[in-house]
């Protein structure tokens, strides 16, 4: 009886727990099917009916898609736990713990962006430039080597909360379904969340969303991010300034939450003008140019990513363990 009453203790901190270790240890292999990418298609179908039957009211249609999409994501992973469980315990138990591992981006996001590091070691600028086009959404032609290299330390800063942590804390409070309703969300907003013509109706109600999503979690992911720069022993004083003055300086409520602290940790500087599909977008810079920019920045900021991710994870293991005991024994 004892050991059945700790197996239902901690049967709900499991899918989490192994779900993190594949993603730090596998990432996302290209031959298997991800759920992200059928979330995309999907996206991509829900945009096509809607341009060539609802053309006329971009805005009503952005606000079904918004809610479409996420609610469909939901109800199709609940339906495979439901499913897998039903088979058995450790049938279900393995299926959850992939699900939470494709939730997850830390993995992926350190062996993209390591290979743009690794071009860059080479002396291959033009190589580096095309795989650092594969993990940022700016047009990366006219990158010279110190602008691919923000360029990818933004990307590993930005993504430590929207493609990490943000997942880990809906899975730690709604379950896995959870991680896939943040995920779509998040997957709309990356897909037609851009403030253009073709998607500035059609994608303001995705984006919106995806904001008021990210609002704690980005913040909640700054202040662990500077924690983890003092254990990583980075310019943790400096992170905390910069966190203070720049976080804010960024179109997005969020994004510049933890690029801050980054670029502060780091003592570089971060974010200003880039280009778009062909347009110039200003943008104010993020950290002061305390020393220029260099690739082993890019490894540092995947050290800082994963440090930060590491203890996000397991502030929610046990967060899942306390509401665990308190269904349990009181």
């Amino acid at each position: 009886m004892v050991a059945v009453s700790y197996f239902n203790f901690l049967f709900p901190v499991l899918p989490l727990f192994f779900g993190f270790l594949l993603d730090a240890l596998i990432g996302d292999p290209r031959y298997l099917p991800h759920p992200v990418r059928w979330i995309g298609a999907l996206i991509v179908f829900a945009e096509s009916i809607i341009r060539k039957h609802f053309g006329n009211a971009l805005m009503v249609s952005g606000l079904f898609l918004a809610i479409f999409v996420p609610l469909i994501s939901t109800t199709v992973s609940l339906v495979i736990l439901i499913l897998a469980y039903r088979i058995s315990m450790i049938i279900g138990l393995a299926v959850e713990s992939v699900m939470c591992c494709y939730m997850l981006a830390a993995g992926d996001l350190r062996k993209e962006t390591m290979s743009v590091y690794l071009a860059l070691e080479s002396e291959d600028t033009e190589l580096a430039r095309q795989r650092v086009s594969m993990v940022v959404g700016r047009d990366t032609d006219g990158l010279d080597e110190k602008g691919i290299i923000r360029a990818s330390v933004e990307t590993i800063a930005e993504n430590t909360s929207d493609g990490v942590t943000a997942p880990l804390m809906f899975m730690a409070l709604f379950g896995t379904a959870g991680g896939f309703f943040y995920k779509a969300v998040n997957t709309l907003d990356s897909m037609v969340g851009y403030k253009n013509d073709k998607y500035i109706k059609l994608g303001m109600f995705s984006a919106r969303l995806d904001d008021a999503l990210n609002y704690i979690p980005s913040r909640f992911t700054a202040i662990i991010m500077i924690a983890a720069a003092y254990l990583l022993r980075l310019d943790v004083s400096n992170a905390y300034c910069i966190w203070k003055r720049d976080r804010r300086k960024h179109l997005s409520p969020n994004s510049a939450q933890t690029e801050s602290v980054c670029a502060g940790a780091l003592r570089i500087r971060l974010a200003g003008d880039a280009w778009y599909f062909g347009k110039l977008v200003k943008k104010e810079y993020i950290g002061d140019p305390i020393r220029e920019a260099e690739a082993e920045d890019i490894v540092r900021a995947n050290r800082l990513m994963f440090c930060t991710a590491v203890i996000v994870w397991l502030i929610c293991i046990f967060f899942r363990l306390f509401i665990s005991y308190i269904f349990l024994y009181l």
